[in-house]
Parts: structure tokens; C-alpha cells; sequence
């Protein structure tokens, strides 16, 4: 690391939820103009941006620094926890903090706050870890502002036993109260018992103008009025980034004080591994391999299938082969891709939920494509009679995990989470973390509250931004968008005030929540990986990491979708039974039923999966689908991209034969024919570029990936299939 006068080991982000504002990408941006070669992220009792920032930092060439604001709780007064920095050194030392991390959000809750206990830390380990005293906040400066010296020196005594070589006394001039009295305090504690002192400034933003913006984001948080003279004032105006040359002028009279902080950001040394996949462990019997048994299995389920598919004989000879060839290159294709245990683990929760009352639905997304899936019980679709293509959900010239799309019935999708616990372990399974942000309205109201503005003019204000697509405009966009809004800024003060405060404050973490399907199944310990987080003190378990950012670390993410229409259709069938003494089999039902397709030609839908919105029934009644493959377009049409560009039109008046139809060359008919010539599906964007430009559908599934993509490419801008 190159020799620098100071480097920042306390920035409190927008992750901390409660008392941060700065932004990850503003802060390494910072640091690098700075010229600081490393900056530590050391969020409030949590790592919530850990991967984010380790990521972003390694690209721009700074040591990222990482740990964790936490409480430790007060023996003799529960109300006032300290406050100890733990910094991670080692690979051991991040596990260690997962592990210490996990616990606090496990144990009881001590008004609302997450706290490690000392015997925590002593059952886990810290010798991985760094520890810094917390100055104001830690015992030790608590005990140097009351006075009680031997009692500072006790405390600092048993951390330094706790953490050897690795425990700093803390130093802080931003502006607090008894100030120079604690740094001297401080400073002659750490020459009596021999131990670093490290000089640290607290960040909580970016600028000294953020101050009034993080105040009330404070408020937000605390639920307190800016203007209220009696709320806590924890905060002050210095407690932006400030740069080298500011530290240093700051502890001029400390100069160790600022070497050690350098020599604390040389001692921490992570490396996490990001990219790598880590699947926990399916048992198969005794001396069979994964691979071997995923064949085995897959067999055995497609003959079932073929039987169901082709009850005759003749005819299901007839057809044999294209399934077993097309399994045999899917089977090939998975176990080289290193995904067999994937498979049979996702196998065994959908069959072991079809077999204990748990309705699961026949398969969407990709996955539908997979005969090994159809086989395996994974899906219910054939995917050969829909031409769906394997190579859209797993493409060995693309390696990535796949990731089956799994609907439960909502009211028990909880009996399959609580199976798959039991099975690998509870402390191997938890669910994902979402983060809730400040979108422009909401952002309006929330600041527009603290200021103690009236409700009905925030209301006003929040419902002149636009919205597109179902998402409101940003502020900036949304004063373009909208003449009213810049013509009340620059008549009304407050309106103005308010928009400044707002603009600061926008798309920042609100609230914590949990993903609405991801379940994370590790190999082991959970906490080897991640730390965990519980809103309740163990009740619902989500990882600290988003889905996103376990990915990347190496969990797998499991996709339990919790599915309201498959509730109703279960209610029907028990009330069919009722009344009838009989239940329907509706895997046996025919996809001809005249009387169903009536159903949708009436736009009769209400409670149907996918066709139940206003806009969808005005398509159905318009397309007046008679046969299945009609309400698979319907599905593929029925988005921004088909229905501004006439595509609807096309295939409509095509199927009523109000339209010529036009394969373009004689080679695309077989592939097109069953969209009238509309190019509506991405397979068939593959198909094409197979057929025409003799791509292999390894490289044509990359080819559609691409003209997906929203990005621009040079000068030209990537078109986007929305089908």
C-alpha cells in the first residue's frame, strides 16, 4: 500500500439505515481524489454493503477496509451500550464477525438494538479481528469523561487481554463535547499502559453542507421534527470526509496517533472470493455419484413422462428418441457445467411439496425449457411439444447458475422452507435481504414530515411526479417532466427548501426487508459465508447480503414464489371435491375445452394467473384465443416492447386472416408458423439466428442476451425483444 499521511477506518454509509447518507460510489470516488490508497466501510452493527464496496473499491484500485460499527451491552445499565469499532485483518476475522454479527441480530433485542455481549466474544474468537475503543462511546472514554481513571485503565486492560496486539485506544475531534479533555485523557491512558493510539473521524456524509440533510434523515429514522428543540443532537457539521491534509492538521500534536491508522489499514489483509459457486451437498445412495445419480433419476422420470405423453406403445416408441436424445445432451450439459446436485436439490422440495399437500405450479421461465427438469418432476411442461429450447435456461457458453422460477401455494410455501431447514439444517438456510429505498414521492412525504410541513401540501407536491411505468420520475427528471413543480420552487421557499433537502436524500436505504422469494441453502454454516439479520430477534431469518451480492459470494439462491392463484385454485378443487365427492385430476385435462377458451374470449378472468389485469382483457377479448398456443402469445404479447411497435396488431389480424402472413424466406416457416409469422418469442430469436446465420444455440443464446441488453454499444443504441 503507498505511504500516506491518514486513512479514514470510520465511514458510517447510507447502509447504516438509521445514521449515514453517504453514498458507497461517492465515498471511494472521494477517497480516490483524495490520493488515499485505502478506506474502511464500517457500518452501524451491520455489513449490509460489504460486497458492494469491496467490489467497487478492488475496481478502483483502493484497499477496501472492512468491519463494523457494534454495541456491546452495559452490564450495569441496559438503556447506554457501548460502542466498539471491530475491523476484519484476516479470512478468519470475517467469518468471526458473520459469526458475532448473526448472534447479536439472534439474541433477545435490547431496545430494538442488536448487541454483543462479551461472552460472545469470547466464545467466537476475535483473533482475527481488530479492535478499536469507540472513544466517546466505548467504556473506556466513557469512564475518562467521568472521571475514573483506574476504571478507564481496567476496561482498556481486559480488551487488550481479548484482542493482544490488537486493540487501539481511540482518538476523535469532530467537534464533541469534552473534546480535549478526553483526547488528553486518552492519550495519557495509552502512554501509562503502553498501548497505539489511532486517531478517527466519524463520517456520517459526504460535505459540511450535508449536514441538514443528514439531520433529518436522522429524523426520518427516530421519527422526530428537525425543528424539535428537545430531540437528541448526536451529530455535528465536521462529520463530513475530510481529507489528509485535514486529519493531519487536526492531530498535528498526534502524529502516532495518524501513523497508526495507516499502520491498522496496512494489518488488514481480505480477500474474499467472489464468483464462485457453492452448492451444499445432496446425498445419493451409497457409491453413486451425483452425476450418476442425476442420470439414474432423469431415466426413470422421463419414461414415466413418455408413458403419460404416449400412452400407445407404437407411437410412444415413435417418439422416444428425440426425447432421449434430447436428454442425453442435457444430462451431458449439466454435469459439465458442474450443476447436477442443482437439479436434484430443487427436485426434491417441488416433489416432496407435491406429495404433502402443497400445490406447486407447472413451471415458468427459462427452466420450462429443460427435458431433465420435465423428467425430474421439476417442471410439468413438454418442453419438445412447445419448442422450448435448453439452451435459453443453461448454456455451457455462458456459464452461469441457473435459476429455476418455483410458485408454491402461498398459504404453504412455508411447509416447503420449514422441510428444506430440517433437511440441510436451520443454520445452513436462511432467506434474502431487500432494502427498501427513498423513491421521489416517498422522499417528499418523509422530508416534507420532518420539517413539520402540512400533510396536504406534501401529498400535493409528491403527486405532481410523474410516473412511468409504474415507477416515479427522479426529482431531476421529474422538474423537466413537469412545469408546476419548477414553477413552485421558484415561487415558495419552502417548496424549495424542501426539494434541496429531498434531492440529497433520494434513493438511499430506507428501511431493511425480506426478499419475497429467495431462500439461500449453504454448505454448512450459513454465517462462513454472510452474517445474518433478524428484525425480531430470530423470528425471520434473511441473509445480509442482498441477492444480488450472495450470488456473488458463492450461495446459491432458490426461488420459493409465493403464488395466490395456485391458493385459489386448490380452494376449487377441495370445493369441487365437496360437492361433488370427487377430485378433479388436472394434470389429465385436455388443453381443447371449448368452454375454456370461451372463458378468455369473454375476458372473463378475474383470479387467472397473468390475464386477470384490465389491459390483459381487453387483449384476450380481442385475440379471441381458441387454442393453447394462442394464451402463450397472449403471455409473450402482452409487454412495452410488442405493444408499441405493432406486433399485436400483426399477429391478430394474421390469426383472423384479415392479414397476409410473410415467413420472409421458406426456411423460417416450421419455426414461425405458430405466431403467424410474428417473431414473438426469444426462442425463436435463437432459431433464427440458427437457421439463417448458423449460430449454435449456445452462441444464438448469447446473441439474444445481447439484443436484450438496455445498454448502448458505441454509437448505436442495443434494441430491446421484450417477448
Amino acid at each position: 500500500m503507498p505511504e500516506t499521511p491518514f486513512v479514514h477506518l470510520r465511514l458510517h454509509s447510507e447502509y447504516s439505515v438509521t445514521d449515514g447518507i453517504v453514498r458507497l460510489g461517492d465515498a471511494l470516488a472521494r477517497a480516490g481524489s483524495y490520493g488515499m490508497p485505502a478506506l474502511a466501510l464500517t457500518d452501524l452493527a451491520n455489513v449490509f454493503g460489504l460486497v458492494k464496496f469491496y467490489s467497487a473499491a478492488r475496481g478502483k484500485g483502493i484497499k477496501p477496509l472492512l468491519g463494523s460499527d457494534v454495541f456491546i451491552a452495559n452490564e450495569s445499565d441496559p438503556d447506554r451500550p457501548y460502542r466498539l469499532l471491530l475491523l476484519v485483518r484476516s479470512g478468519q476475522g470475517y467469518r468471526q464477525l458473520c459469526e458475532l454479527l448473526s448472534r447479536a441480530y439472534l439474541a433477545p433485542r435490547v431496545r430494538g438494538r442488536a448487541e454483543l455481549s462479551r461472552r460472545m466474544l469470547h466464545e467466537v474468537g476475535v483473533d482475527g479481528l481488530i479492535a478499536l475503543s469507540g472513544a466517546a462511546g466505548g467504556d473506556v472514554g466513557e469512564a475518562l469523561l467521568q472521571g475514573r481513571f483506574e476504571q478507564a485503565a481496567l476496561c482498556a486492560r481486559r480488551w487488550q487481554q481479548l484482542f493482544p496486539d490488537a486493540f487501539y485506544l481511540e482518538v476523535q475531534r469532530y467537534g464533541q463535547p469534552q473534546q480535549e479533555f478526553l483526547v488528553t485523557a486518552t492519550a495519557d491512558l495509552a502512554a501509562e499502559l503502553e498501548l497505539p493510539l489511532v486517531a478517527t473521524h466519524p463520517i456520517q456524509f459526504l460535505e459540511r453542507d450535508d449536514f441538514k440533510a443528514h439531520e433529518a434523515r436522522v429524523c426520518i429514522a427516530e421519527g422526530y421534527m428537525l425543528g424539535d428543540a428537545r430531540r437528541p443532537r448526536l451529530y455535528t457539521e465536521e462529520q463530513y470526509f475530510k481529507s489528509s491534509e485535514e486529519m493531519v492538521a487536526l492531530f498535528a500534536d498526534l502524529p502516532e496517533a495518524l501513523e497508526n491508522a495507516v499502520e491498522i489499514a496496512k494489518r488488514c489483509n481480505l480477500q474474499i472470493t467472489l464468483g464462485k459457486s457453492y452448492l451444499p451437498d445432496f446425498p445419493t445412495p451409497e457409491g453413486v455419484t451425483l452425476a450418476d445419480f442425476l442420470r439414474q433419476e432423469a431415466v426413470a422420470g422421463l419414461e414415466v413422462r413418455l408413458q403419460q405423453l404416449f400412452p400407445d406403445g407404437a407411437e410412444r416408441a415413435a417418439q422416444r428418441p428425440a426425447y432421449d436424445a434430447r436428454l442425453q445432451l442435457e444430462t451431458d450439459t449439466v454435469v459439465q457445467m458442474g450443476f447436477p446436485g442443482y437439479f436434484l436439490i430443487v427436485a426434491d422440495f417441488i416433489n416432496w411439496a407435491r406429495h404433502n399437500g402443497c400445490p406447486v405450479g407447472p413451471g415458468r421461465g427459462s427452466g420450462a425449457g429443460s427435458v431433465v427438469a420435465y423428467a425430474l418432476g421439476i417442471t410439468d411442461l413438454d418442453p419438445l411439444r412447445y419448442a422450448l429450447l435448453f439452451e435459453r435456461f443453461l448454456n455451457p457458453e455462458r456459464v452461469s447458475m441457473p435459476d429455476f422460477d418455483i410458485d408454491f401455494c402461498q398459504d404453504n410455501r412455508w411447509r416447503v422452507i420449514e422441510y428444506v431447514r430440517e433437511k440441510y439444517g436451520a443454520a445452513a438456510v436462511s432467506q434474502i435481504v431487500t432494502f427498501g429505498t427513498m423513491s421521489s414521492k416517498a422522499v417528499i412525504r418523509d422530508v416534507g414530515r420532518v420539517l413539520d410541513l402540512p400533510y396536504t401540501f406534501c401529498d400535493q407536491l409528491s403527486k405532481l411526479i410523474p410516473v412511468e411505468t409504474n415507477k416515479p420520475l427522479s426529482l431531476a427528471k421529474s422538474l423537466l417532466a413537469e412545469p408546476q413543480l419548477q414553477a413552485r420552487i421558484d415561487e415558495e421557499e419552502e417548496v424549495r427548501d424542501l426539494f434541496d433537502l429531498a434531492a440529497r436524500l433520494e434513493d438511499l436505504t430506507r428501511n431493511v426487508g425480506m426478499h419475497a422469494g429467495g431462500v439461500l441453502i449453504a454448505p454448512g454454516k450459513l454465517t462462513d459465508f454472510c452474517p445474518i439479520y433478524s428484525a425480531d430477534g430470530g423470528g425471520s431469518v434473511v441473509s445480509q447480503y442482498d441477492k444480488d451480492d450472495v450470488e456473488k459470494i458463492g450461495l446459491v439462491k432458490f426461488d420459493f414464489l409465493g403464488l395466490r392463484n395456485l391458493t385459489i385454485i386448490e380452494l376449487a378443487l377441495k370445493y369441487v371435491e365437496q360437492l361433488s365427492g370427487e377430485r378433479p385430476d388436472l394434470a389429465s385435462l385436455s388443453f381443447d375445452d371449448p368452454k375454456t377458451y370461451q372463458i378468455l374470449k369473454d375476458g372473463n378472468t378475474t383470479a387467472i394467473f397473468q390475464v386477470e389485469s384490465e389491459g390483459m382483457k381487453k387483449l384476450v377479448r380481442k385475440l379471441a384465443p381458441d387454442r393453447f398456443e394462442d394464451i402463450i402469445a397472449v403471455l409473450a404479447l402482452y409487454r412495452p416492447g410488442p405493444l408499441g411497435s405493432g406486433m399485436v396488431d400483426d399477429f391478430i389480424l394474421r390469426k383472423k386472416g384479415q392479414q397476409k402472413i410473410d415467413y420472409f424466406i421458406d426456411d423460417l416457416k416450421t419455426c414461425l408458423e405458430p405466431t403467424y409469422g410474428v417473431i414473438v418469442y426469444q426462442e425463436q430469436v435463437m432459431q433464427i439466428a440458427q437457421i439463417i446465420g448458423g449460430y449454435t444455440l449456445g452462441s444464438a443464446d448469447l446473441l439474444r442476451r445481447a439484443m436484450g441488453k438496455k445498454k448502448s454499444r458505441g454509437n448505436g443504441q442495443a434494441s430491446r425483444h421484450d417477448a
